[in-house]
Parts: structure tokens; sequence; C-alpha cells
């Protein structure tokens, strides 16, 4: 996710912490040093650090889920609305959606309960007064009411969509969780005018998330009805191993690819160069490096039959902004990037009643 900035890995999974997550954290202090000064601040840094724990805590129940599904999850952001547990794929099959999409909450839920039968409350706002199960017990039942309103992407917004999903199409059911997520969307913005100004940031976040899972289902609902040769770039550039950084830097500009496959001696993939790594290796400023010391490799590639839904898993889990296409006898034939999706969707959607070839 972008604007994120990395923090700890636990597990094996990024801990990152977006930069409005960080904005919060600076109002949340400035807000209890203006109530009550340096004291009043400590105890507000207490709850942010029990915030930030509450919302790992809750994150990684997700994460422990996808696990038990073979789901990974390479990273979880922390945002100002919660969390986001990036997992390698959607699942499969609706329970198992369900199933992750409770568990966090389920681990907000036994913080809640253990901190109520320590002593907690129902104080709110919170003050410097409170004791830790105070804080605890409040902050998590907020978190576990919000997060459990049926809108992407909340928590309630995924359990919704699995629920629909048991009687109507995937791609369906988010589309209704989506509409009704960008529902809650307007209302928080109007009451945000009214009464916070921070529930219209609320409203954006809310907003955003879910018009990205509408557009995620769409795209999955398209991939699984036909092959990778459908939407496969065919006319691209390939760079040599042994390429400089020169070449490829004019091979960036004068293309529209951002990424290029890289061939060895024999014309096989070798690798795959992506702009990001190409801009990377600029910075350092030596001369003597060549594409194929800043490639990427041991990349997946997939072949003209593939299923474009197993194809874009593939690039999920890969984390890779290309992949390579290859024929029967093994030749680079194409590359298959996130633009040729949507490109596939919107054709699709042009031409309902028409069958790509």
């Amino acid at each position: 996710m972008g604007w994120s900035i990395p923090i700890l890995r636990v597990a094996g999974i990024q801990l990152r912490i977006h930069i409005t997550f960080v904005l919060l954290i600076a109002w949340i202090g400035f807000a209890y040093y203006t109530r009550g000064g340096s004291s009043a601040a400590v105890g507000g840094v207490l709850f942010i650090l029990l915030l930030f724990a509450c919302v790992v805590l809750h994150e990684f129940g997700h994460a422990l889920a996808g696990k038990a599904f073979g789901i990974n999850t390479p990273d979880i952001t922390l945002l100002p609305i919660g969390g986001v547990a990036r997992l390698e794929r959607i699942p499969d099959e609706p329970v198992q959606e369900l199933v992750i999409a409770v568990a966090g909450p389920a681990v907000t839920a036994l913080i809640a309960m253990g901190a109520f039968i320590g002593g907690g409350s129902w104080d709110f706002p919170l003050s410097t007064k409170n004791s830790i199960p105070d804080l605890l017990f409040t902050m998590n039942v907020m978190l576990l009411l919000f997060n459990m309103l049926p809108a992407f992407p909340m928590d309630g917004g995924r359990v919704l969509r699995a629920l629909l999903a048991t009687r109507m199409s995937y791609a369906r059911a988010t589309q209704v969780a989506a509409t009704v997520g960008q529902g809650f969307a307007f209302i928080f913005g109007f009451v945000g005018l009214l009464w916070n100004p921070f529930l219209i940031f609320i409203a954006l976040f809310v907003y955003i998330g879910a018009t990205q899972e509408a557009a995620l289902a769409q795209m999955k609902d398209v991939s699984r009805r036909f092959p990778v040769s459908s939407a496969m770039v065919r006319d691209f550039r390939t760079l040599a191993a042994d390429a400089t950084l020169e070449e490829a830097v004019d091979a960036l500009l004068a293309t529209s690819q951002h990424d290029f496959p890289v061939v060895d001696a024999t014309g096989n993939v070798a690798g795959l160069l992506t702009r990001h790594d190409l801009i990377a290796a600029l910075r350092k400023n030596d001369p003597t490096l060549q594409v194929g010391d800043v490639m990427r490799r041991d990349i997946p590639t997939v072949t003209t039959g593939t299923r474009f839904e197993d194809a874009f898993r593939i690039m999920q889990e890969s984390d890779c902004p290309a992949v390579p296409v290859l024929d029967r006898m093994k030749r680079l034939v194409g590359l298959l990037t996130p633009e040729n999706v949507t490109e596939l969707m919107m054709v699709q959607s042009a031409m309902p009643q028409r069958r790509l070839l």
C-alpha cells in the first residue's frame, strides 16, 4: 500500500504504518496535551500504544485464520480506520472468507472480555484517570462495533459479502456489499459535516475501499472465463541480461512499458526488470551495473493456455508487477500486467454478448 512506512517484521509478516495513521497519532497526542498538559500527554501515549497493540493483534487474527486455509499474509498496514491484512489471494469459498473476516473481531472481543473481567468500565471519552483495563475495554468495544459495520473495507463488509455469496455469485455479492459500504461512506461524510470533520476522512477511506473491492471482484469474475492469451501484451520490448542501464533507460523512455522481461543468450527468460528497480539502480551511480545485476530473478511464468484466474493468483502471490507468457515451446510470446486485466474488463463490459478469443 502506498504512503506506508515499514516498521518491523513479525512471523514473516511485514508491519507497516500508513502516513495517515501517524497523523492520527499526532492529533491524539496534541489533543491530550491541550487538555491536561504533559501528564495528560503521558496518558495519551499509553492510549496510542494500547491502540496500536490491539489493532495489530486484531489483524493477526485475520492472518492466522488465512494461514489455516493456506493463504499467507505478506503485510499488515495500520490505517486511521483500523488495519488491513493483505492476503495473498481472496479465499475460494464464502465460508473461508467468513471465518477469516470474523477472526479479527473475535480477537478484539476476547481482549475486551479479558479487560472487562480485569475491571473495565464503559467510561468514554477516555481520561488519564482510566486504568489499563478501562482503556483496553473501551477501545476494543469501540473497535469491535466500528469494524462490524457492513461496509468495506471493515470486517463487517466482508462478512456481509461472504453471507451473500452463499446465495449469489461472488461478483454480485461484492457489488451489493460495496454499494452498502458506499452508502455508509455518505452517511459518515454527512455526519462529519455536521459534527466531527474527522468522519469525513473516514468516509473517504470507506468509499475508496468499497470501490476497490468491487473492482477486484469484477476482475476475478472476468479472469475465470478467459485464458491468458485473451489479454496479454504481444508487442513488447525485452532486454538482454548484459545490457547497460542506459539501454534500459532508453527502452523505458521509448515505450509505454514499465517492466521488461530479461532474456539470456539463448532467448530464455532470465528475469524481469521493473521500473522501480531500474530507478533504484540508477541512484547508485555505478556505471558497471548491468540489467542482469538488478533484475528480479526466479520470477513466475505462465503459458498462453493458463486460465486468467490462475495467472492473476500467481501475480498476487508473487507480488510481481508483470508475468512473462510462454507458448508450448517455452518461447516468450507475451507479457501479462494488471493493466491487461483492467482493459479486458472494460472490453468485456462494453461487449457483454461477445466472447473474446
